[in-house]
């Protein structure tokens, strides 16, 4: 599959359950969940990842704890970014974590129950190292990013 359009991306992530998911994760965190579906390219999902993880103002949160889970449903791939300040709490452990976890989803093609599962986990671990507090307010947007990831050049 070389291209994938935006209905067809739709069709494989069912994006309220996934926005629902993520505003009940930061319901106990001052972290911040952000959800990335690309369409199909060539190249690192890591590389273009990271891209997208800058375009959405990952790095701009107070404690910087936002974590990205980035998806390219056609290439049946994911990656998923913390910002330093969740990055130092947790190490690679919990990506490594969440990769396995949600992995099997994915290759089932089952994107949106990965994806939930994948926020459950991140939302724990925030939760634990960033507990919210009373004056906490979202600092990023819950709406999937369904822009478009250039391929790297």
């Amino acid at each position: 599959m070389r291209w994938i359009s935006r209905r067809r991306l739709l069709q494989l992530v069912d994006e309220d359950l996934v926005r629902r998911a993520i505003a009940q994760a930061e319901l106990r965190t001052s972290g911040e969940i952000r959800v990335s579906v690309s369409t199909f390219f060539w190249g690192s999902v890591e590389r273009t990842a990271r891209q997208a993880f800058e375009r959405l103002g990952m790095t701009a949160t107070r404690e910087r704890n936002g974590v990205l889970l980035f998806v390219v449903p056609s290439r049946r791939r994911f990656a998923v970014l913390g910002d330093v300040g969740i990055h130092q709490k947790v190490g690679d452990e919990l990506w490594r974590k969440v990769s396995a976890e949600v992995s099997g989803h994915f290759r089932e093609g089952d994107f949106t129950g990965g994806l939930v599962r994948a926020i459950e986990l991140v939302g724990e671990e925030l939760g634990r190292h960033f507990p919210r507090g009373p004056e906490d307010v979202n600092e990023l947007s819950d709406e999937l990013d369904f822009g478009k990831h250039p391929p790297e050049p």
